[in-house]
C-alpha cells in the first residue's frame, strides 16, 4: 500500500514505501493488489494508433473449466463481499453563470467562501 516504487519479476512484486523517518521494502507473491502514490511515476496514456489497434484485438473469454473451477466455487454464495444497499445519485443542479464585467474574481471568491472551499 502506498508504494513509491514497484517492480515485478519472477512471480513476485517488490516495492518501496516511504515513511517519515525511513523507507520500507515490501514484497508479495503474485497475484497481488498494489496501491501506489503519485511519486510512482507518470501515467502512460495510449497513442491514437494504440487505441485504434486495441479496438481490433480479440477479447478472451474463459469458462469455469478453463479456470479450473466448479460451479459451487463461484457466485453470490462464495463472494467475499456483498452489496448491502444501493442509492441513486442525486441529479446535478444547474450551475451559476457569472458574466465577468470586472468583478468576476470577487464573485468567484465569494462563491468559494460561501461553499466553505476557502
Amino acid at each position: 500500500t502506498l508504494l513509491s516504487e514497484v517492480a515485478v519479476a519472477g512471480g513476485v512484486v517488490t516495492g518501496r514505501r516511504d515513511g517519515d523517518a525511513a523507507s520500507e521494502l515490501v514484497e508479495a507473491s503474485l497475484p497481488a493488489v498494489v496501491s501506489v502514490t503519485d511519486q510512482s511515476g507518470e501515467a502512460r496514456y495510449p497513442s491514437f494508433k494504440g487505441i485504434m489497434a486495441a479496438k481490433k484485438k480479440p477479447v478472451a473469454e474463459w469458462d469455469l473449466d478453463d479456470l479450473g473451477l466448479e460451479a459451487g466455487q463461484v457466485g453470490l454464495e462464495n463472494a467475499w463481499t456483498a452489496v448491502s444497499s444501493v442509492t441513486e445519485r442525486a441529479a446535478r443542479t444547474k450551475g451559476t453563470i457569472v458574466t465577468d464585467e470586472g468583478e468576476g474574481g470577487k464573485a468567484l471568491a465569494g462563491f468559494l467562501a460561501e461553499q466553505k472551499f476557502i
